[in-house]
Formats: structure tokens, sequence, C-alpha cells
């Protein structure tokens, strides 16, 4: 039975000439007792969607029904989670979700209204946290009180928009399974915006596409059994199928092909002594142990003493190797990576480049942060020809000019190179970083969870044009990530980290998958899932905190390799 219709529904915003049009001749049925996942890019019209379903908009053109009536505002039968927690700060746990059950049973006594608080409050886990503040929690549990605000309104239908995007990893998969048992022991009807495609997959009825022109796209029935676990799903066949048709169909229809080639890098040479040409950009360096992390240790004083963070930290990295850096929160995955940057000093050990010491900052090591840090009134063309003016002293302007514009052209900007920083999207700006760092020639490119704060299909996009430039130009580089996926994507090796503190490398897993990669083809490669199988059981070994046992020598227990790696 339809519980959520829409028939022909069309949102614009502004009027005439200046309208925009978000979503376009929209047609969906929402079944009762279903959970329907919405999946798309940014911009998509994904939460203009859910508003509609909410009350909070209208319709320019259409209408939408609930049980067959127009919906003409909110409604406690319809629950929104958004993705900020929007908690009154001054209010306790118990106290935020009391307002809910005031406005939903005016008529409780003062014990029948604690009683259901309770309820609601425990059932999302928080009933010993009950009398604290939101500043007191943190974000999972922010969100956690949101979720049971929601229920305590006893909706016919949870609305769930993007709840989970500005949480860590593994809280998000938590939340989102704590989601689903609430789901599957009530049948409510759920509806979620999200932009990630396993979440969509381990906890959808349905899943549709929303393509960016704001029209419904393709349709993908999952069915998989449940409980999904997400370990498990990695060897399931049908899981794998669906994936790959997902994640095909939302870059097919999403990433369009922006990079350019017609510009030729012009023939002058950096401060640091490496040619700017992309054929000769690192021609004369040494080729093995070229970058040689050598019982590297960081210790931070503190007023109970000496906290050792990384220890006896052990890598050698040949020239034009792709490192993916991985682990938990807290691993000092971005400590190694800001020490061999210069930006952080080394307590014990060495880190060697091109058979140097590292030694401070220093333009042949490049970096990309999570956020680009850009001068937002300057163009993307000036950012990024700020790093290249030092490099490049005996170089014409022209010259200089040629090298920020070859590089922007390969990130895609072309038509952004003059755009004020202020006026681009995260992506954009995270694009001039990109080009800015390879714009330098370094010897070493280094990149802390460069798309950390980017939507997941905005990151495939990024890790396209990450591959597509670095294939260029082969510069030996180290990239950290929470991602799995990212890791192997773009990695000839993958370096997992045990838990801090005192964390050190747990296991190497060497990716032999051909280059050029593309996440479409990497999903249809019969290995792909073995490599991610071998992280992901690592990770898995050191979730919440735990430290496994060490086996004889020192190395951490770690699963059987699948068959796949049992050769390498």
């Amino acid at each position: 039975m339809s519980i959520l219709e829409f028939k022909s529904v069309s949102k614009s915003f502004g009027s005439g000439v200046h309208a925009t049009h978000v979503l376009n001749d929209i047609d969906l049925d929402v079944q009762e007792g279903e959970f329907l996942v919405i999946l798309g890019f940014s911009g998509t019209g994904k939460t203009t969607l859910i508003n509609l379903m909410a009350g909070l908009e209208t319709p320019t053109k259409g209408s939408v029904t609930f049980k067959g009536a127009p919906i003409t505002g909110p409604g406690p039968e319809r629950g929104v989670i958004f993705q900020s927690y929007s908690l009154m700060p001054w209010l306790t746990v118990a106290g935020n979700v009391g307002l809910a059950v005031d406005t939903v049973f005016p008529g409780l006594s003062r014990a029948e209204r604690a009683k259901k608080v309770a309820h609601y409050v425990d059932m999302v886990g928080l009933g010993h946290a009950a009398t604290r503040r939101p500043a007191e929690l943190s974000g999972g549990m922010r969100q956690r009180v949101n979720v049971a605000r929601a229920l305590a309104m006893n909706p016919e239908v949870l609305l769930l928009d993007e709840p989970l995007s500005a949480l860590d990893a593994l809280t998000r998969a938590n939340l989102a399974d704590e989601i689903e048992a609430i789901w599957d022991a009530d049948k409510k009807t759920c509806v979620l915006i999200t932009n990630d495609v396993d979440e969509a997959i381990i906890l959808a009825d349905r899943i549709i596409a929303l393509n960016p022109d704001g029209t419904l796209g393709a349709e993908f029935t999952v069915t998989l059994p449940r409980p999904r676990d997400r370990v498990a799903m990695n060897t399931n066949e049908t899981f794998k199928r669906l994936r790959a048709e997902v994640t095909g169909y939302l870059m097919d229809v999403g990433i369009e092909a922006r990079i350019e080639g017609a510009r030729q890098l012009p023939d002058v040479t950096p401060i640091h002594g490496v040619p700017a040409a992309v054929k000769d950009a690192q021609e004369g360096l040494i080729d093995d142990r070229f970058l040689d992390f050598s019982q590297l240790h960081k210790i931070y004083p503190t007023p109970k003493g000496r906290l050792t963070v990384v220890e006896d930290f052990n890598l050698k990295i040949d020239r034009g190797e792709f490192i993916s850096l991985i682990g938990h929160s807290g691993c000092g995955k971005s400590t190694v990576l800001t020490m061999a940057a210069g930006l952080n000093g080394i307590s014990k050990g060495a880190i060697k480049l091109d058979g140097r010491h590292v030694e401070g900052a220093d333009p042949e090591r490049a970096v990309v942060f999570q956020s680009p840090n850009l001068f937002p009134w300057l163009s993307a063309r000036e950012n990024c020809a700020i790093g290249v003016d030092k490099v490049y002293p005996r170089a014409s302007q022209a010259e200089r000019q040629d090298v920020v514009d070859y590089y922007l052209e390969r990130v895609g900007l072309a038509d952004a190179m003059d755009k004020p920083a202020c006026d681009m999207s995260n992506g954009m700006q995270q694009r001039v970083g990109i080009a800015r760092a390879f714009a330098l020639s370094p010897k070493l490119l280094l990149l802390d969870e460069p798309f950390g704060m980017l939507d997941s299909l905005t990151r495939w996009e990024l890790q396209e044009v990450l591959m597509e430039v670095w294939s260029r130009t082969r510069v030996t580089a180290i990239c950290v990530t929470h991602d799995v996926d990212e890791a192997i994507l773009l990695a000839d090796r993958v370096v997992m980290m045990t838990n801090g503190p005192q964390a050190t490398i747990g296991k190497i897993t060497k990716v032999d998958l051909p280059r050029p990669r593309t996440r479409k083809a990497l999903l249809e490669h019969p290995d792909y899932y073995a490599y991610r199988q071998d992280v992901l059981d690592f990770l898995e070994e050191y979730e919440h905190g735990r430290t496994p046992k060490p086996a004889s020598g020192g190395t951490p227990k770690s699963k059987p390799k699948p068959q796949a790696l049992a050769a390498e």
C-alpha cells in the first residue's frame, strides 16, 4: 500500500529567468513499511525531495500526498532527522526528547511522560547519558538524541536527511545499524537520503538514484537477507554485483570528463632542482629507498609524563610508489605525515628523502590537507601561482603561468581559473589544492585525508582526478585515509597502523592491480574484494580501541589472508 506519493512533482526556486529548477517531473510511490533510500550527488535535490515529504516545502507543480491527502505542512506522522543536530543546548538529553513527547502527548502525567522519554532514550542507547547536555556529548551521541526525539513523536514515516554524514566511519556504521534495528522492530516506513552506496545497500529494500538534472533515475531492488553484516557482505556475490551496478550508474550520470590535455608544460626548473616538464620531472633521483623512515618515534610531554604517539615506524618507499596509510582514529597516521612534511619535529629516528635528512618544511615536499586553505579573495589561478612563483625563480612570468594553467586544466578547472575561491564549492577548492601541490613539481606528495570533508560521490570524482594527474607525473606519494576503498584504489601498497598510543606498522599489503585504475574497473576485478577483505580484517581486529596480542616477532596477529593473496 502506498503511504507517500509524488505525482508529476517539480520544484524550483525564484521566478522567470532567475528560476532555479531543482526537481523535475517526479513520480514516486513510497510503500508502507518499506525502507527506501534516495541516492545521489550533492546538488541533485535530495534534501528538497525530503523537505517536500516533510511538508517544509510545497511543490511548484504536481502534488505530494500522505495516505491520499495533500501534504500542506509538517505533521507528527512524519518524523524528520536532519544532518545537523538542532538540539537545545541548555536542555539535557531527556529534556530534548521530552520536547517531542510534550508536543505529541500533551495530556500525559509527569510519571507517564518520564516513562515515555526514558523508553526512547534507552532505545538509542543513551540511558547512561540522560542527564547530560549536548555540549557533553560526542557527535554520534548528539545524533542519537536527534533520532530519539524523532521516534518519540511515534511517526508513521521516518524521514532521514543524511543523518550520518557528519560522523566518523565507525560511529556512522554503528548508528546505521541502530536505525535498521529500530526500523525492523517497529516496521515504520523509512526514507533515507544519503550519498553513500554501501550505507544504501546495507539499509534499503529499494534504492532510487536522483539524477543531476533533478529527475528520478534508475531503481535497484535490494534482496539481501537481513541483518546485513558489513564485513560478511564483502564476500557476498549479490552485494558485490549490486554495488558495482549502483556505483557504475552514479558515475555514468554524475562524473563527466572535464580533463583537458592541450597545454604543454614549459621546460623550467624549480628551486629544488627538479625539472618541471612532466617527462623529466624526477630524473637524477635515487630509485631504491627514495623515502626512508627509520626507527621513527614521536613523543609528546604531558603533565603525567612522556606520551609516545608513534613508536618504531620503519618503512622504505621506492621512487614513484604510491602508499596509502590507513588505521583507526588516533593511530598516528597524520603525525607520521606531518613529520615527513617537516611540519612536526622528529623525537627519535630519521626520515630521509632522496638520500638527505628531512629538516623543516620545503616545497620539495608538497602537502594537500583535508581543507585546502585557499586565500578566499584570490582566484584559482592566483592561489595556485603563490607556490609556483617561489619554486621557479628563474622562469619567466609566462612560463610560470603555463605551469599553473596546465595543472588547473588537469584537475578540471579550465573554465574556472579566474573564479574567486570564496565562490567555489568545497570540491572545487580541493581541486585547486591538488593543482597547487602538483604545480610545485615536488619530490614527495603528501595527502592528509584530502577528500575527508567531501561527500562520498564528490570523493569518487576527485579520486579519478588525482589518479589521472598522478599517472602523468608518477611522483612519490603518501595518502592518509580512513576509507578502505580509497586506500586500495590509489595505492601500490596499503600500510596499516595499529591503535595508538605507541602506534606502529601492523601490516603491509601490496596491491597488484593494473593501472591506470578506475573505480568501476576495480569493482569488476576478481582480486579487488580479496584485497578489501585483507584490510577490513585488520581494521576489525583493532576496532573500538582493541589491541590484539602480538604474534612472534612483535607483529600483531592477523587473520589468514584471503586465498587470492596467499601467494604474495
